[in-house]
């Protein structure tokens, strides 16, 4: 059975002039990415690769250069005004740290119904309980101000605001990284309820690993402005092909002594290029260990399904010699040997 999709994203790209001189930023450069129905699909990569500006793109909260954007069918890349503000409702965004996306000056109450009223929806008491509830807080909170509450409190406050319109998809853009570890679990755990009790479809914008996988039905994995590589989480953890992906989960420890002292560290040469000036070919053979002198310094892969034994065919991955690495014929340059740190 298909799963309908119920954002379909096309060729995005947010580009930004350069101030003061010629040049432009390819902060998002050509992404293509569905997120079925009720699903989630968590969206990993380092510090900036384009994760966030992807996720407000979306949203058309950034500027998008051309793409498009569709949800059940209707590109929002193309709606403006009123049209655009009522196909808003359907996505709504958790913001990565609580404290500063929520009016400091403004009581809970307030902030719970400042979207109903924005939307000329009804904003009464009733409504700001039952959101409230929802989130596992008490009623009591929404005559309290934004810094009375924890911080695992005040995501749960953003959380609710996000629900506040009823929407189809919420985009979650880091939304533990700034709260404690002991805090981080309940978070994700009231995300998982709510998309059962409500039908949610999430896109999780995350950088830790263990999170992405814990939360993440499909994960893309997105460098310097496109995505290398997308699979079932299990499939990506399990078996990840691209070499950035493969440097990624290799960084992660082992909870297993022994086992962490047999496997093999891949090491990502470099700091993540600047996308106002990225390299040609791809965009990862500056720092790839696998890097080959013909095709990888010339042509862009495009992400594509692997000819391997075993491997789905919703294992598309954006690498020229994605088979060969996986098969042993060509190896790291540069590993870090058994037992390094």
């Amino acid at each position: 059975m298909t799963t309908e999709v119920l954002l379909d994203v096309r060729d995005l790209a947010v580009h930004y002039p350069l101030r003061g001189r010629r040049g432009t930023v390819r902060a998002v450069d050509g992404v293509d990415l569905a997120v079925p129905a009720g699903r989630t699909v968590g969206l990993v990569g380092e510090s900036g690769c384009g994760k966030s500006t992807l996720g407000r793109a979306i949203l058309r909260l950034a500027p998008v250069t051309r793409g498009e954007v569709r949800v059940d069918g209707t590109d929002l890349a193309t709606l403006k005004g009123e049209a655009l503000r009522r196909r808003r409702r359907d996505l709504q965004m958790v913001f990565q740290d609580p404290l500063a996306s929520l009016n400091p000056r403004q009581s809970v109450e307030t902030i719970l119904t400042e979207p109903l009223r924005a939307h000329g929806l009804p904003a009464g008491g009733d409504r700001v309980a039952e959101l409230l509830d929802q989130v596992g807080l008490p009623r009591a909170a929404g005559r309290r101000y934004p810094h009375e509450f924890s911080g695992g409190q005040r995501q749960r406050i953003g959380i609710a605001r996000a629900l506040a319109l009823r929407p189809r998809l919420v985009i979650a853009d880091e939304p533990v990284s700034a709260l404690d570890v002991s805090i981080q679990a309940q978070v994700l755990n009231l995300l998982a309820d709510l998309q059962a009790e409500l039908g949610l479809t999430y896109l999780v914008i995350a950088h830790d690993l263990a999170v992405v996988r814990h939360v993440s039905d499909e994960v893309a994995v997105m460098y310097l402005g496109g995505i290398v590589e997308r699979a079932t989480a299990d499939e990506l953890y399990d078996r990840p092909l691209h070499p950035y992906t493969r440097g990624l989960m290799s960084a992660v420890p082992v909870p297993d002594p022994e086992v962490e002292d047999r496997r093999e560290r891949i090491l990502l040469r470099g700091d993540l290029p600047s996308p106002a000036d990225p390299p040609g070919g791809c965009r990862f053979h500056t720092r790839c260990p696998f890097v080959q002198a013909d095709r990888c310094r010339d042509e862009r892969p495009l992400p594509r399904a692997v000819d391997l034994p075993g491997v789905p065919a919703e294992h598309v991955v954006a690498c020229h010699h994605a088979e060969r690495i996986a098969t042993g014929e060509i190896r790291a340059a540069d590993p870090v040997g058994v037992g390094a740190s």
